[in-house]
């Protein structure tokens, strides 16, 4: 499957983005769908996740119930919903999506696919 993100930007702290992340040769609702971040520099972290039917999610506790990850399986798109964003929030986000389970899957390692990143900079 092939996945590209969109929808990064400039916004200063308090507001809101919507990134997207559009997929691409196989069957979507086949796929969990992860969002990660990174900082140059730093680790990558798990941001989201989302089971095939959308029914099961899963949130880094940083994100104190800012964000929210969604999916269009007819669409075949997944988002992620950022609001009161931080200046610490500023990263490359990444989305992923892997055929397991999200409740087998070891986020510290990553998801089977990956897409390229779109920058998220949060102006204080």
């Amino acid at each position: 499957v092939q996945l590209q993100a969109s929808g990064g930007g400039l916004v200063q702290a308090g507001g809101s983005l919507r990134l997207s992340c559009a997929a691409s040769g196989r069957t979507f609702s086949n796929y969990a769908m992860g969002w990660f971040r990174q900082v140059p520099g730093k680790e990558r972290e798990f941001v989201a996740a989302d089971s095939w039917s959308g029914g099961s999610t899963l949130y880094a506790d940083f994100l104190e119930g800012r964000f929210t990850i969604s999916r269009e399986n007819a669409k075949n798109t997944a988002y992620l919903q950022m609001n009161s964003l931080k200046p610490e929030d500023t990263a490359v986000y990444y989305c992923a999506a892997d055929r397991r389970s999200i409740a087998t899957i070891d986020f510290y390692y990553g998801m089977e696919y990956w897409g390229k990143g779109t920058l998220v900079t949060v102006s204080s």
